[in-house]
């Protein structure tokens, strides 16, 4: 390295982005297309693993089918960015650094704090020992293992969420053997219109799957679910798909955060506490005129390539906008050959529209495979990631302009 190179690096402002999800992955790629041309950024991403986690597609991956392998270090080729494997353990606000698998320290002087969230399994006892998660691509694939072997029995599938229900349908349509049983406090598809609903409600009927609501799980033991009031449910299997936690390293770094640990962000997605770390996706509480977002992919990415937008204009000397999202639907797969689709205003409220049968399953189909060439586009046109739904009067916080 030469001495000129070595002064550059050494004077570099220094963005590390923490996790490469969906918000992640946007913030990197948006960011680095952005600024690889300029002298003095330094960009690097760090993740638990160099393969892309498709969760929207975890549910397929816990029946036994094969997904694309997606290399994070391999899309992030030729931008200029360090890749670093390896498990955050501890992020120092007060020097800005991050520690990574206890051995390693990076500096930064701006961070991205993207680790998303994962099942809430501390939440009941028994859960961690016992239960299955779709945490990562590893998750979902020893529960398909596990599926594989039964032969005959109960599946529970705990949570009555959007993941919850197109996990049950998928075990039922794969494992015709099975005995699937989806327990949660509501009824699936609560959120959307009567007819969306009743569709979703017949579909998961013919399927075979056992739908039961307003049942709370207090404990899970290694052959079955007790619920609150004594009642045990038999299971030779659970996945465990109900509520979400982040990681509580944002909260022991001394960041402000929310009572789920999220943290707080101003309009442009910065840590109200401290300036120079933005949050994005799931690890981030941020507000809009309806009120605190809940994390989606929609969502997700166009945080992250805000906060890339953010930082761009801040490297610039200029004002960072505002950040504004509008929900615009719920895509919902019922098995490989069924879906409905609840579009909704940008508070998430459902309007009146729904989409369902095949029409839904290319219209899921094409959303659900929309983040990977959305990033590849991003490389060579950044502004092409900088459209989604602003929300108008919905997402208008009162002072903010």
């Amino acid at each position: 390295m030469s001495a000129r190179q070595e002064t550059s690096t050494a004077t570099a402002h220094r963005v590390v982005i923490l996790g490469a999800g969906y918000a992640g992955m946007a913030a990197a790629v948006q960011l680095a297309a952005r600024v690889q041309r300029r002298a003095g950024v330094q960009l690097t991403v760090v993740n638990a693993q160099e393969r892309f986690t498709e969760r929207m597609r975890l549910h397929m991956t816990a029946t036994g089918r094969r997904l694309a392998e997606r290399s994070v270090p391999e899309l992030l080729e030729g931008m200029g960015v360090q890749f670093v494997r390896g498990w955050v353990t501890a992020v120092d606000a007060d020097t800005r650094t991050v520690r990574i698998d206890d051995d390693q320290v990076l500096p930064y002087d701006t961070l991205v704090y993207g680790l998303g969230g994962v099942a809430d399994t501390p939440a009941v006892p028994g859960t961690e020992e016992h239960a299955y998660t779709l945490n990562s691509a590893h998750d979902a694939e020893l529960l398909a293992d596990r599926l594989a072997r039964l032969g005959s029995g109960t599946v529970v599938v705990a949570g009555s969420g959007l993941t919850g229900i197109e996990s049950a349908a998928e075990i039922a349509e794969s494992h015709p053997e099975l005995n699937v049983v989806l327990l949660g406090r509501q009824e699936p598809g609560a959120a959307m219109t009567p007819k969306a609903k009743s569709y979703l409600h017949a579909a998961l009927d013919r399927l075979g799957v056992q739908v039961r609501t307003g049942v709370e799980i207090v404990k899970v033991l290694p052959d079955a679910v007790a619920l609150a009031g004594g009642e045990s449910i038999a299971a030779d299997a659970v996945l465990w798909t109900s509520g979400t936690r982040v990681s509580p390293l944002a909260a022991a770094a001394g960041l402000a955060v929310d009572h789920r640990g999220r943290i707080l962000t101003d309009a442009v997605l910065r840590s109200v506490s401290h300036q120079e770390v933005y949050a994005v996706g799931d690890a981030a509480a941020i507000r809009q005129g309806y009120g605190v977002m809940h994390g989606t992919c929609q969502s997700g990415m166009p945080s992250g390539v805000h906060a890339a937008l953010s930082i761009d204009r801040t490297l610039k000397g200029k004002q960072p906008k505002p950040f504004r999202f509008g929900y615009y639907h719920t895509p919902v797969s019922l098995g490989r050959g069924d879906a409905v689709v609840q579009f909704t205003r940008p508070d998430d409220s459902p309007r009146r529209i729904c989409l369902t049968g095949r029409m839904a399953v290319r219209y899921k189909e094409t959303v659900t495979a929309s983040p990977w060439p959305t990033y590849g586009r991003m490389k060579k046109m950044p502004a092409s990631g900088a459209f989604w739904p602003r929300g108008g009067r919905f997402t208008r916080l009162r002072g903010a302009k």
